[in-house]
Order: structure tokens, then sequence, then C-alpha cells
């Protein structure tokens, strides 16, 4: 099997990962936190795994450049999540 098949391979299980968790668990988080509510060690865990996988997939953006611009948009959407939950705990600790 050739890099190129490996590689199509692991992008075809990291977007069905995707989709079927990692998508409907963040938009669930952005609700969450759109709502003022704090993330718990659950919410945190789960970002930093993400965060983990994200580091982890970066040299497949450069071999896959196609695949930047959902990149770009689903790290958008993690840093909407962690600004608001960031302001969140600032607005409960006052």
């Amino acid at each position: 099997m050739s890099t190129s098949q490996d590689e199509k391979g692991i992008i075809a299980a990291l977007m069905e990962r995707f989709e079927s968790q990692r998508l409907p668990r963040a938009l669930a988080l952005k609700e969450k936190v759109d709502r003022g509510e704090l993330i718990d060690e659950f919410d945190l865990e789960f970002l930093k795994e993400v965060l983990t996988d994200s580091t982890k997939a970066m040299p497949l953006l450069e071999h896959h450049p196609e695949f930047q611009p959902l990149a770009s948009r689903i790290t958008s959407l993690y840093r909407e999540i962690t600004e608001k939950a960031l302001a969140n705990e600032k607005t409960a600790s006052q």
C-alpha cells in the first residue's frame, strides 16, 4: 500500500470520527458556553484531546492542502468555544 493510500485511509477515518463524534460534541459544547455555562473537567479533557489530535494531524494537512479550509473552520469553532468558556469563567469569578 502506498503512502498516498495510507493517508487516504487515515483521512477517511479522521473524517468519520469528526462527523460522528467530534462535531456533535463540539456543537453541544458551543451551545453550552453560549448559554453562559461553565465547562467541566469532562469538557476540558475533550478539548485537550482535540488539541493533541490536531497537532498530530498537521503533517496530513501539509500533504493535502484541499482540507485546509475545513481545518480552518474547525479551528475557528474550537477557538470560539474556548474564548467563550474563558469569558464565562471570568464572569463567574466576579
